[in-house]
């Protein structure tokens, strides 16, 4: 046997995929994390798929491996102290940044403290013009003093960020060759190395994005890489990337940018996956796990990407899978505040000490403490036998709280459910305004540990009336390793009208993107197969200050084809702002390139559907909408193709536990996700 594993690593769990690359079995894993001895958890799932599946290390041919090593540092403010060098006059771009506000609709916000304080920006003489001529020469005797000067105050690192560097990097490299002469100890990292995109302050924020988690992100990789060799696994690992790609570890150690939403891509890879497999176009994707729930839009089959995504409080300027994230999770804590008001989240109790209900030393009260006093959790064996869960730990978190709010437990743990689900359909409906998008044409489909327990109730606030939930939710965000491309992306800043006389320079820039993309994939990647490519151009009207991202077609170009390329801009302004001005100027700011190399299609088998009633295990005593009824409970692995039933019931497996509340029907199809529907 050959063995292909996918790993994720949330808040709470660590998740396993094993795909048998022969017979095309595959089986899954959680292992509760270990935040104080983070690596720990993977090994005791490699020794438990071995003890328990016949997972033999040294069959392990292909492993992929999605973090959230990057963001979490990010978030923690636990990365690198960094020294930023830039033009002289331009030492203040991190601080005004776009100067904007976090929040528009708030009077008391803040911007957030920037990853480099401000005695640590050093500017230097020495100028590039935006048409690649050197307006000043560099003065390389004043970086001496600056190295020792950002030694005294514990520099770890520096990025070397300069005017027009994405054009001409010149300057850059010079300074960056300097540097690495005179503090070899110290690494460096130039922007036109990382994403050599216009506008100065995108462009230093990802660099700095990515020197800031360096030190950790390395540290963790070469841990990872020592963790396999210790198990005799022959696989070099591979990264899941923001883009939902694959790059391998030894990328990823400096490009490590590219992974800090490796774990949110990954899970919608995994989930369009499904969702194509089942027949689904447009799909809502719900990923709850620990501490946080993540929605994204598949639409016509595909997930959707953009820039400018959120990584803690700061913008990443390079492509990503789309998705909205709030602080609700399975773990989130509630609280009453000084108003008497209920609250819930983004605080988590991750997985030490846990939600009360685990019985790991958890006090406070969490969403999956409300879900046991509900009797939705507890009712058959989860988490692989890892956990058991305590009703009455849970009822004693959520006493407290039912006091002052003057409820009995069950009422409050309903009500922290009302909360969870609000702020979730606040998230919702930010993300439909801003795709342009009816929810009510989609399909919501939720996993993640937490997400198949909220999801149903979800769909009801958002007039979504369709739902289907995978054969293993729990797992979708390790699936999508297994089932993810290496991709990587490439950019080039044009700039310039969008005629006849730019096509030249296109013809140009396209042919030297191609064969980056295709040295990453050939030289850097290993990979062997055919390469696919897509082509996406940044682009404008004149006059306009932001740009859409418009798909391109390789022949446009190559044929000089001008007026294709402005139509399929005016067409897609048209689907984004339901406005066009085809007589309007345009322009082109970047080209990019995404260079793919596809991995082996994964054929889950199909089961012959045969209609039937779904066999319940048994009932079970619940309190929903407001009183205690008794609603069938189903086993997950009782449920085979073509059973149907119907809400309120509960569906328990291993990996996650799906809550239907009253008014849905159950349908489980050929690949045995089940479809839920609302009544008419």
């Amino acid at each position: 046997m050959a063995w292909k594993i996918g790993v994720d690593i949330g808040g709470t769990f660590i998740d396993f995929c094993a795909l048998d690359q022969e017979t095309n079995r595959l089986v899954t894993l959680k292992v509760l994390t270990t935040p104080d001895d983070p690596g720990r958890e993977l090994l005791t799932g490699i020794d438990r798929l071995a003890e328990t599946e016949g997972v033999v290390p040294e069959t392990i041919e292909a492993f992929v491996h999605g973090t959230t090593v990057g963001i979490n540092t990010v978030i923690q403010r636990k990365g690198a102290r960094l020294a930023l060098i830039t033009n002289a006059g331009f030492e203040d771009v991190v601080e005004l940044a776009r100067l904007r506000l976090p929040d528009m609709y708030s009077l008391f916000c803040a911007q957030p403290e920037p990853l480099i304080t401000r005695d640590m920006i050093f500017g230097i003489s020495g100028r590039m013009l935006a048409d690649g001529h050197e307006d000043a020469a560099l003065d390389p005797g004043e970086l001496a003093a600056i190295v020792e000067a950002a030694r005294v105050k514990g520099a770890e690192g520096f990025i070397v960020s300069m005017l027009h560097a994405y054009v001409a990097p010149a300057h850059e490299r010079a300074v960056r060759q300097e540097l690495q002469r005179l503090a070899p100890d110290l690494f460096v990292f130039a922007s036109s190395d990382v994403w050599p995109v216009i506008r100065e302050y995108e462009r230093s924020v990802t660099t700095i994005l990515n020197g800031y988690v360096h030190p950790r992100v390395a540290g963790y990789l070469a841990g990872l890489e020592a963790a396999l060799a210790s198990r005799r696994i022959p696989a070099r690992p591979l990264l899941t990337k923001s883009n939902g790609g694959l790059m391998n570890a030894a990328e990823g150690k400096t490009a490590c940018v590219n992974m800090l939403l490796s774990g949110t891509a990954s899970g919608v890879i995994g989930a369009a996956y499904l969702a194509r497999q089942a027949g689904l176009r447009n799909v809502l994707t719900l990923d709850i796990g620990g501490t946080s729930a993540d929605l994204a839009l598949i639409i016509d089959g595909e997930p959707q990407y953009g820039t400018g995504e959120a990584v803690g409080e700061f913008p990443l300027y390079i492509p990503s899978v789309s998705v909205s994230s709030i602080g609700i999770g399975g773990g989130s804590v509630a609280r009453v505040d000084e108003f008497g008001v209920l609250k819930v989240g983004p605080d988590s109790a991750g997985s030490a000490p846990g939600p009360a209900c685990y019985g790991r030393g958890g006090s406070e009260a969490t969403i999956t403490d409300a879900m046991a006093v509900l009797g939705i959790l507890g009712q058959a064996p989860m988490a692989y036998g890892q956990l058991s869960i305590d009703r009455d730990l849970a009822a004693a978190a959520i006493a407290p709280l039912a006091g002052q709010l003057s409820r009995s437990v069950e009422a409050a743990a309903e009500a922290i459910l009302e909360v969870a689900v609000s702020e979730m359909f606040v998230e919702a409906e930010k993300l439909a305004s801003r795709a342009g998008v009816d929810l009510g044409d989609f399909t919501l489909m939720p996993f993640g540990g937490g997400g198949p327990m909220l999801g149903c109730f979800l769909a009801k606030e958002i007039g979504v009336s369709r739902i289907v939930a995978p054969r293993r939710p729990g797992v979708v965000s390790a699936l999508g390793g297994l089932v993810a491309d290496l991709k990587g992306d490439f950019i080039r800043t044009v700039f310039s009208a969008c005629d006849d006389a730019a096509m030249p320079a296109l013809v140009r820039i396209l042919g030297e993107l191609t064969a980056e993309g295709e040295a990453w994939l050939r030289d850097g990647q290993g990979f062997t197969g055919p390469i696919r490519t897509e082509i996406l151009a940044d682009m404008r009207y004149a006059g306009q200050s932001f740009e859409i991202e418009v798909p391109i077609e390789r022949r446009w170009i190559e044929d000089g084809d001008a007026d294709a390329i402005r139509a399929a801009f005016h067409r897609r302004h048209l689907a984004v702002y339901d406005f066009d001005d085809p007589s309007g100027a345009v322009e082109i700011v970047n080209l990019r390139l995404v260079a793919i190399g596809e991995s082996e299609p994964v054929a889950f088998p199909i089961a012959e559907s045969r209609d039937q009633a779904a066999p319940a295990a048994r009932d079970i005593a619940v309190f929903l909408a407001g009183e205690r009824q008794t609603i069938p409970l189903y086993l997950r692995a009782d449920l085979l193709a073509g059973a149907t039933f119907s809400g309120p019931a509960v569906v328990s497996q291993e990996d996650t536990t799906l809550a239907i509340p009253a008014g849905l029907s159950a349908r489980v199809d050929a690949f045995l996700n089940i479809h839920l529907e609302a009544a008419e």
